[in-house]
């Protein structure tokens, strides 16, 4: 997909989000403190932002490093988009955001992914936006073998 940006002093304008993403330099940019490391590291998160902001996903998970998480916390909030972020281990965090609903149901899901019960992968799934066949077939797939172990 390509992005229409404008070079507005030290930004780029987004046309068709209508925001400003930091310009990609490698001198600090003080008015919103991205690096040109931070700017490509964070490039899938904001584009999960706007893809929120347009409507077309009511929830979003990412996987981010966690040296960024102050820098994504500050956006999310200046955004007054609802999150949640659960530690993942090897300097990772799962970084949850969408609508209010949609955010405390993941706060009551267990948040480490390899162990949730298959009811739990199965509505995280779903409220992601996966695929419905695939995941009915994921969800008997585990009962079936939480069954066999049984």
């Amino acid at each position: 997909m390509r992005v229409n940006t404008v070079n507005f002093n030290s930004s780029l304008y987004n046309r068709s989000a209508g925001i400003i993403l930091p310009f990609r330099s490698s001198k600090r940019n003080e008015e919103n403190g991205f690096v040109k490391a931070e700017y490509a590291d964070l490039r899938v998160f904001n584009h999960h932002i706007y893809e929120y902001k347009k409507g077309i996903r009511s929830l979003i998970l990412t996987t981010e490093k966690d040296k960024y998480r102050d820098v994504i916390e500050k956006r999310l909030q200046s955004q007054k988009i609802n999150y949640v972020i659960h530690e993942v281990g090897n300097g990772k965090i799962n970084v949850y955001f969408g609508d209010k609903p949609c955010i405390d149901v993941v706060k009551t899901l267990n948040p480490h992914l390899d162990k949730q019960t298959p009811q739990e992968d199965f509505m995280l799934g779903i409220m992601l936006g996966y695929d419905k066949v695939r995941q009915c077939e994921r969800y008997l797939y585990k009962m079936n073998k939480l069954n066999q172990k049984s």
